[in-house]
């Protein structure tokens, strides 16, 4: 068995991260997950989580040797697990392929966190890959193994930098549409004062005319 992991921080706040995560794929750095398909959803009020399930498909070259295990194969499935907890301020996703299991187990756990030096401003993020490759060669377990961390470590990279650039765009997204809000904010109180102006005027007037007094 061949242990992968990997440690890496985002500039965002766990709260922005976790909900930006949905919004991960497709993205065009991360171009190998071809599809994101969700199967189950529930959310546990008493205990503040949310946990959902997804099948995700990727699309990706194999090396020549493998194809004689596999066949002209590409296109590979793996289940996911998540769980946001909000009262924890976690978000842990765990996920285990579907395609070659019987050749190549995989177990992946990423968790994103707030990060204990800066909390409100930085998210940690966490990842475990447990590969283990069965055959009757030891060499090709070996190479099977090598080559699942190899790949990992690719994929890692590539997806370090296609979630910054997600988060970068939902940010921009997300503050256009605040200015926006806030301009129609200032043009409704604008006509509210100009309004309540004209209609303490026009009472003004009419007091007059009518000899009131406040």
């Amino acid at each position: 068995m061949k242990v992968f992991t990997s440690t890496q921080f985002y500039n965002y706040s766990w709260d922005y991260v976790s909900a930006a995560n949905w919004c991960k794929y497709p993205n065009e750095l991360s171009t190998h997950v071809v599809g994101v398909d969700v199967l189950r959803r529930e959310f546990d009020a008493t205990k503040g989580t949310l946990t959902t399930e997804r099948l995700i498909t990727c699309k990706q070259p194999i090396p020549r040797w493998l194809t004689f295990l596999v066949g002209g194969q590409d296109k590979s499935f793996v289940r996911e697990v998540s769980v946001i907890d909000r009262n924890q301020k976690t978000l842990t996703m765990r996920s285990c392929n579907l395609t070659m299991c019987r050749l190549l187990k995989v177990y992946e756990t990423v968790l994103y966190r707030p990060d204990p030096v800066s909390p409100v401003s930085r998210t940690r993020f966490e990842q475990v890959a447990e590969i283990t490759a069965f055959a009757s060669l030891r060499q090709l377990c070996e190479k099977l193994e090598d080559w699942s961390v190899e790949r990992f470590g690719q994929n890692a990279s590539k997806g370090k930098l296609g979630f910054d650039s997600v988060l970068k765009n939902l940010e921009e997204q997300w503050i256009g549409i605040s200015d926006k809000t806030q301009n129609l904010l200032e043009e409704v109180n604008e006509k509210t004062s100009e309004v309540i102006t004209e209609v303490n005027q026009k009472t003004g007037a009419l007091a007059k005319a009518f000899g009131w007094k406040n």
